[in-house]
């Protein structure tokens, strides 16, 4: 009864009260989001996948995106603020496994985590990424406008994603200008983010599966980044490499760890590979990045 209940509370607007005292909801656009021009009908929770091993809370058809904040508890903040982009391949989103999991682990360890509730299905099948980046970007100026109001750092955001999500925060991260026009003052602000956590990134690839998209390029002001890869996952794990690859030319900090065993879609759920321990590796690199205060 109770998991049908959670269920519930999500598909009808992410509500507050499940998620704990210290989350909110911010919408991300002030009105509809660029494009939005026409109804795909409401939101809704797919079926778990069956193959899976733990059920998964999947939504689907998102049309207006928004920010579930999750803060650290009084006294333990670090004044860093965390995006997550869930993956689901640009069709669903993992909302738990890949998004509200994940900001329980940052905010226990002092990081102010705002979840990302990104357009799904893609709006352009030929670029799948667009809308989910445009809805990134503006998380990341949107969140460096708040900064000060919610006593963060707006010179310490970064953005974390799994696979397809994984894609938008590293577009997120390599774009140097937004990909939608100025709504506002909000949009005044920097829509790159300091640094960046990939995990299990997908779509980096051309069709050969061997060589970088042309657009995935790095220059010495791309921000620090952090991958994590099984090697026997079906989403290439040279989409990982070949973007640590593009980062090194450039000079850019940057850590890369590739896990003989671990499949896909792995999130911080434990299992007997080595792969799904990827967030202690994290931990200590975002100590030695100075973006974790003491190291875990």
């Amino acid at each position: 009864m109770m998991q049908c209940l959670l269920i519930l509370s999500i598909f009808i607007g992410l509500n507050s009260s499940l998620f704990g005292a210290n989350t909110q909801v911010i919408n991300v656009w002030p009105n509809k989001a660029p494009g939005e021009n026409k109804d795909i009908g409401p939101e809704k929770i797919e079926p778990s996948n069956p193959k899976d091993s733990s059920p998964t809370i999947r939504l689907s058809n998102i049309s207006s995106p928004t920010l579930t904040v999750y803060k650290p508890i009084e006294g333990k903040s670090n004044g860093v603020s965390i995006i997550i982009c869930p993956g689901g391949g640009h069709r669903i989103l993992a909302w738990d496994k890949e998004g509200t999991e994940v900001a329980e682990w940052l905010s226990s360890i002092g990081f102010t985590s705002f979840v990302l509730k990104y357009r799904v299905p893609a709006r352009d099948e030929s670029k799948r990424y667009f809308a989910a980046v445009q809805d990134a970007q503006r998380s990341v100026s949107l969140v460096r406008s708040l900064a000060k109001e919610m006593k963060l750092n707006e010179k310490s955001i970064g953005i974390l994603g799994f696979s397809a999500g994984g894609e938008t925060a590293c577009l997120t991260s390599l774009f140097e200008t937004k990909i939608y026009p100025n709504l506002d003052k909000i949009d005044e602000n920097s829509s790159k983010p300091d640094f960046a956590v990939l995990i299990y990134p997908g779509g980096l690839l051309d069709k050969s599966q061997t060589n970088i998209l042309p657009y995935v390029k790095a220059n010495k002001n791309s921000p620090p980044m952090f991958f994590a890869h099984a090697s026997d996952d079906k989403v290439s794990p040279l989409n990982s490499v070949l973007t640590y690859a593009e980062l090194k030319k450039n000079n850019v900090p940057a850590e890369l760890h590739i896990y003989a065993l671990g499949g896909h879609g792995f999130g911080l759920r434990p299992s007997s590979f080595a792969a799904s321990s990827w967030h202690k590796a994290c931990e200590k690199w975002l100590f030695n990045m100075k973006f974790l205060s003491e190291s875990k």
